[in-house]
C-alpha cells in the first residue's frame, strides 16, 4: 500500500513539475505548510483566545489578533522568499565510484532576492546560500556516487522556513542530471607486455626528434629545419637530417584476461592500471569483449576507455 502510493505521488509529481534543465518557481512548483514552531505558535493563540473569551478581557483580543495578523503575513512572505527563483542545470563532470559527483547549479532573482535557500538531496548534505535581487548565483552542490554507470540524482529539494521559521515553502525540481560515474580504482600492478612488440626487450627506434641517426636524399615536404646546408653548400646534394626516438612499448588490456572475483572488481583493476599507464605517458589499448579500442595515450584517450569501462554492460 506504501509503495503504491509513492508511485501514485510520484505520477503526480512529474505531471505537475516535470523534468526540465531550467524550472522558474512558482505557484504550481512551491508547497508550503506550517512547520512544528508553526503549529505551537498557532496552538498558543487559540489557547489564548479561550481564555480571552472566558476573562473578555479587550488587551488579550487585540495582541491574538496582532499576532494572528503575524502568523498570516509570514506565509506570504515564506513563499514570496521562493518564488520566482530561477534554477538552471549547469552541468557536472565525471567521477569515480565512491566519490562525490560535482553538479553545477545556476541560480538567478529577476525581481528580489532570496533569503536562507536551503539545497538537498535525501542521502546527501544539505547546503544553504542567499541570492541578491538581480544577480546570477553558481553553486556547486555534490551527492554520493556508489556504482559504476550514469547517476540520476533525482529530485532535488529547495526549501526555505525564512523570515521567522513558522512556515517552510519547498519544491521538488528534477533538472535532468546525468553524471557519468567511471568504475571504482583499485591499484594493482601492472600485467606483463602482449607478445609481440608490445614487450620486446631489445629497445626499438623509430623516426622521431631525439637522437640523430644520420643523412637521407631531400624528400618533397621535408622541413626546412632539418636540411643540411653546410653539404649543400659543399656541392653535395641537398639531405634531410634523420632523427630517431625509443619505440614506447604498448600495453594490451584485456578483460578476459583481467583478475577478479567478479565483473566490477575486474573493471576496478581495469580502470587503476589506465591510470598508472596515464601516469607514465605510456600507450595502451582497450579491449571489452567485442569492444576493441586501438592504443593511444592521452586526456581523450584515458576519457574514452574509462567511458566504454563506466557503461559496459549497459545501454550507452
Amino acid at each position: 500500500m506504501r509503495q503504491r502510493t509513492s508511485r501514485l505521488f510520484d505520477r503526480w509529481l512529474k505531471r505537475r513539475i516535470p523534468p526540465a534543465p531550467r524550472v522558474t518557481l512558482s505557484h504550481r512548483q512551491i508547497f508550503i505548510v506550517p512547520t512544528r514552531a508553526g503549529l505551537a505558535f498557532l496552538l498558543l493563540l487559540v489557547i489564548m483566545l479561550i481564555g480571552a473569551i472566558n476573562y473578555q478581557n479587550s488587551l488579550v483580543y487585540g495582541v491574538i489578533f496582532l499576532l494572528g495578523s503575524l502568523f498570516w503575513v509570514s506565509l506570504h512572505h515564506t513563499y514570496r522568499n521562493l518564488a520566482s527563483l530561477e534554477v538552471h542545470a549547469a552541468g557536472s563532470t565525471p567521477v569515480f565510484a565512491g566519490e562525490m559527483a560535482p553538479l553545477e547549479l545556476n541560480l538567478l532573482a529577476p525581481r528580489h532576492e532570496h533569503q536562507a535557500l536551503v539545497f538537498s538531496w535525501p542521502d546527501a548534505q544539505p547546503r544553504q546560500i542567499d541570492v541578491g535581487k538581480g544577480s546570477e548565483t553558481r553553486i556547486t552542490l555534490y551527492h554520493p556516487t556508489h556504482r559504476r554507470g550514469w547517476l540520476r540524482p533525482g529530485r532535488l529539494r529547495i526549501e526555505t522556513r525564512y523570515p521567522v521559521g513558522w512556515f517552510v515553502a519547498w519544491s521538488l525540481v528534477d533538472l535532468d542530471w546525468q553524471v557519468l560515474v567511471y568504475p571504482r580504482v583499485i591499484t594493482l600492478a601492472l600485467p606483463a607486455l602482449g607478445p609481440g612488440g608490445e614487450g620486446d626487450s631489445d629497445q626499438q627506434m623509430a623516426e622521431g626528434t631525439d637522437d640523430f641517426q644520420g643523412l637521407r636524399d631531400y624528400q618533397p615536404g621535408d622541413s626546412r629545419r632539418r636540411l643540411d646546408w653546410r653539404a649543400y653548400s659543399r656541392g653535395q646534394g641537398l639531405h634531410s637530417k634523420i632523427f630517431a626516438e625509443p619505440v614506447r612499448s604498448t600495453y594490451w588490456l584485456d578483460l578476459a584476461a583481467t583478475p577478479g572475483v567478479d565483473l566490477e572488481q575486474r573493471l576496478s583493476h581495469l580502470t587503476g592500471w589506465i591510470m598508472q599507464l596515464e601516469l607514465a605517458d605510456q600507450p595502451y589499448g582497450l579491449q571489452l569483449g567485442e569492444t576493441r579500442i586501438a592504443p593511444g595515450c592521452g586526456e581523450r584517450h584515458r576519457d574514452r576507455c574509462l567511458r566504454n569501462l563506466a557503461l559496459f554492460g549497459s545501454a550507452k
